[in-house]
């Protein structure tokens, strides 16, 4: 197993169009399926409520690590932390990293995941797996989002 998860997707869109879709918490949330309460910054932990269908749930909380204006945007996060009853905040993080780029269709967008090695094992395998489908996922969620809302 890989200590990694890279997915990439080019959307039609301008990068200044994708950026925001991405940094803007409220933008963010629509194609995530997450409810964030307050605006990103770095260095200040985002917390809100997952809205994806069966999930409703559990809490949001990432630690956003850097907003590098159209190029970089990265935050910390419990992977595939879906049980209500159990208290992950003593697991390390993975670090989500979303890099941004023009291309001839318009932007390229990378998201890598880093970090898997250090989850416990009896959690890694499972949360690698739905994490890279879960990504797979968000990238055709962003595309489309931007698709829909040009503006």
């Amino acid at each position: 197993m890989s200590d990694r998860i890279e997915k990439q997707i080019d959307i039609s869109a301008p990068v200044s169009r994708v950026w925001r879709a991405l940094t803007d918490h409220r933008e963010f949330g629509e194609w995530f399926c997450v409810k964030i309460d307050a605006p990103f910054a770095a260095g200040q932990v985002s917390r809100g409520h997952i809205t994806w269908p069966g999930y409703e749930h559990l809490k949001w909380e990432a630690r956003i690590q850097k907003i590098e204006p159209q190029s970089h945007f990265s935050f910390q996060w419990h992977p595939y932390a879906i049980d209500p009853n159990q208290d992950y905040s003593g697991e390390p993080m993975t670090l989500v990293e979303f890099h941004l780029e023009k291309s001839a269709k318009g932007s390229l967008l990378k998201v890598v995941e880093s970090g898997f090695d250090k989850i416990p094992a009896a959690r890694r395998s499972i949360a690698f797996l739905k994490n890279g489908e879960g990504w797979g996922q968000q990238m055709v969620n962003i595309d489309k989002y931007v698709a829909k809302n040009p503006q």
